[in-house]
């Protein structure tokens, strides 16, 4: 290998990780094929404008590839990215309120954020194979995984492969999608004690290919992001198959949204974010491939604020996290 190219192989990875083929279908030289476009369900245009101007980034800071948003209690965005600051919290307004540096907080890779039910930080190291739970100070108070950042295989009970996403259960456990290598779902209880776990790798019923996001509702579903193999698999809190959505696209980030009774999902694959009802049934879509803003290139992670329902989308490919209000 030449001098440099160890480098610049590391520095590709990430984008690697997400691309599944040359040029995503809804790009501007491929156009989606008409059979893909019968099949793919659709709704109307959901009346969300862009707000360009969010957020207010101080001279001279920008982001790296955006993998993971949330929106904490008091309606302050916390952003994930791959730059020099991977975490930020603004505030509705676009203002930033604070920033880690890579130094204070060294993550390998970021990708999935989410905020708890008592407004810690979940954040995941998708290369260092780890989760940490953060006070919104930036102290770590717990690490899942194995010593070393060693990768653990589908068997493991403290060791993931390339996790993705945290969600929560009603009882305060925590679900961790695990994720581009292993096929699973791992259940932890607040102490960081292992619970269950379920999934393999396939296409059958509760099986994954790409365990890429989870999240719950408030009767204690979980739903899954079962990103290859495009759908959505729907489990009770326990684990147990319930059913299996279809047909919408590829779910790269789904969100629950208890204020209109929705799961929210960015399809990286067809660059689009598409609203869903508790049936799986699309009621209406929203952006499409692009570089200007309201438009997205591999929409990676999603937020609703529970109090205007806006929408944040992290963007991995524009570098970028956007905001859409009513």
């Amino acid at each position: 290998m030449l001098p440099g190219m160890k480098r610049l192989a590391v520095l590709a990875l990430p984008l690697l990780l997400h691309a599944q083929a040359v040029r995503p279908p809804g790009g501007p030289t491929e156009k989606l094929p008409a059979d893909a476009a019968a099949k793919l369900k659709s709704g109307p245009a959901l009346a969300y404008k862009v707000v360009p101007t969010w957020p207010a980034l101080p001279k001279g800071v920008n982001f790296g590839e955006v993998s993971g948003v949330d929106v904490d209690r008091n309606g302050n965005v916390w952003v994930f990215n791959r730059g020099h600051w991977p975490v930020m919290q603004f505030d509705r307004s676009g203002k930033l309120l604070q920033s880690w540096t890579a130094d204070s907080f060294p993550v390998k890779s970021s990708h999935g954020l989410r905020v708890g039910p008592d407004g810690s930080l979940w954040a995941v190291d998708v290369e260092a194979h780890a989760i940490f739970k953060l006070s919104p100070e930036g102290r770590i108070l717990m690490v899942l995984g194995q010593q070393g950042g060693k990768p653990g295989n589908d068997t493991a009970e403290d060791g993931f492969n390339r996790p993705t996403n945290v969600a929560f259960a009603r009882s305060g456990n925590i679900y961790v999608s695990d994720g581009y290598v292993n096929s699973r779902v791992v259940e932890f209880n607040p102490s960081g004690e292992f619970v269950r776990k379920w999934g393999a790798k396939g296409t059958g019923d509760a099986q994954f290919n790409l365990v890429h996001d989870v999240t719950t509702d408030g009767k204690g579903r979980v739903y899954v992001a079962d990103r290859l193999n495009e759908r959505i698999q729907v489990f009770s809190e326990n684990g147990t198959y319930i059913e299996q959505w279809n047909g919408m696209g590829a779910p790269w980030g789904i969100y629950y949204s208890a204020s209109d009774q929705a799961i929210w999902m960015c399809d990286g694959k067809y660059n689009r974010i598409v609203k869903l009802n508790m049936e799986g049934q699309v009621t209406g879509v929203l952006s499409s491939w692009g570089k200007a803003p309201g438009k997205v290139d591999f929409a990676h992670s999603i937020a609703v604020d529970p109090a205007d329902a806006s929408i944040y989308v992290a963007e991995i490919k524009n570098w970028r996290v956007q905001k859409w209000t009513k």
